[in-house]
Parts: structure tokens; sequence; C-alpha cells
């Protein structure tokens, strides 16, 4: 298995993979890279994981890759090279795609009393691939938003852990029958959406939805929208 992207959620997938005495062919992510997470895993640094198409389909002994908190875009190189990309997308879809930190927001400030993970296949869209699996977790009426991202990486977490099994026990696995539907119509949270967040400051629960409390370090384009 490849995984592709960056950060603790990147790197926790790869050693659960490994604790899972399952094969990891490489890492690929932006630099500064975080081999240090775990040296012994061959690492690739790429500010554009399509550039290095070839290298990952000389690693890959599966023919699987696994993208968590990654923001580089999958392009024809890679799709069209026979591997099979699957994303963690932290949010509903159709509905809440894109910047999943953005997407949070606006769900937020829409009232919305739930929020998911899925995991998708990727096709040549934004967050528009098949859906495989979802788990939904509540958002609490008064909750802020560093709570509710938090408690939703842990599901992003959980949704992988769960389906890392049933992908190494077929690599081309259709995804849960029963999986629930993202709900709403499509939607997409990039930069435009991002910028337009100041227009919002009037809503009620603006200071809510955009308390990013400790993980303001972690989320410095939104945390410099808000300021």
């Amino acid at each position: 298995m490849i995984f592709v992207g960056e950060g603790a959620l990147l790197w926790r997938a790869v050693r659960h993979t490994l604790d899972s005495d399952l094969p990891v062919d490489l890492v690929c992510g932006p630099a500064p890279a975080v081999e240090a997470a775990r040296p012994d895993v061959p690492f690739r640094a790429a500010a554009d994981v399509n550039s290095v198409a070839g290298e990952l389909v000389a690693a890959s002994t599966d023919g699987v890759v696994w993208s968590l908190n990654n923001r580089m875009i999958f392009r024809a190189p890679v799709l069209s090279s026979g591997l099979r990309v699957l994303n963690v997308h932290h949010g509903p879809l159709p509905a809440y795609r894109g910047l999943p930190e953005v997407a949070l927001v606006y769900a937020m400030l829409r009232g919305e009393r739930e929020f998911a993970a899925t995991l998708h296949r990727v096709d040549a869209g934004i967050d528009t691939g098949p859906e495989l699996a979802a788990d939904r977790y509540p958002i609490g009426r008064d909750e802020p938003f560093h709570t509710v991202l938090r408690r939703g990486l842990r599901i992003c977490q959980g949704l992988f852990e769960r389906c890392l099994p049933l992908v190494a026990a077929d690599p081309d696995w259709s995804g849960e029958p029963d999986r629930p539907g993202g709900g709403g119509p499509g939607g997409y949270f990039g930069r435009r959406e991002l910028a337009r967040l100041p227009e919002h400051r009037d809503h009620p629960d603006f200071g809510r939805a955009t308390d990013l409390g400790f993980l303001a370090g972690y989320l410095p384009e939104l945390a410099s929208v808000l300021e």
C-alpha cells in the first residue's frame, strides 16, 4: 500500500497499517517531510503527486493508494496508471466537498447537527468519486469548532482503521451496501468560500464556528482569514 498526504492523521494510518502486519510500500507527501515519524518507511517528498506517478507504480505491490490529510489533487498521470486511489475525506459527500476545515465552518453556520468522515474512490473530480463507506458523528449545539474538528479527525482515523482490512482482503472492494448517504445537494467549499467567511461575522454562531482554539497554528490559512 502507498500513502499520500501529511501530518498526524497520515502517520497514524501508516503506523496502524504496519502494526496490522500489512505492507507500506511508500509514503509520499510535501516537504518538509515528517519521515522521522516512521524512519523505517520509504518516503518520497513531492509537491505534486502526479509528478512521481511512475515511482508510485513501481513501488506498489497491491495497486492501492491511500490519501489522508492530502491537499494534492490527483490527475491523469496517477489516475490513468491503474492504481486505485482511496481518499478519507472529512465531510459528508456530496454535500461538503473541498477543504474540510472550511466545509466544517459552513456546516456549523448552517446549523448542521452532524458531520461525517467519508471514504471514497478518487476520480478526475474533487471529492466526486464513488463513496465506499462513511461514519457520522454529532455536532453539539454549543460546541466550538476546535472540539468538533478534533472529534472529526478521530472519526476519520477510525474509518480508515475499519476499512483497512476490507481493502487489504480485496483491493477492488466496492464498499459497504448500507453506507449512509451524504444528504443534501453537492457543495464545494474551497478557497473562494474561505475568503468569504468574514462576510458572515454577524451570524449568531460565527464565534463558535470559527473558534480555532489551540488548532489555529495548524490551520494558518483559516486563521489568517479570520484575523
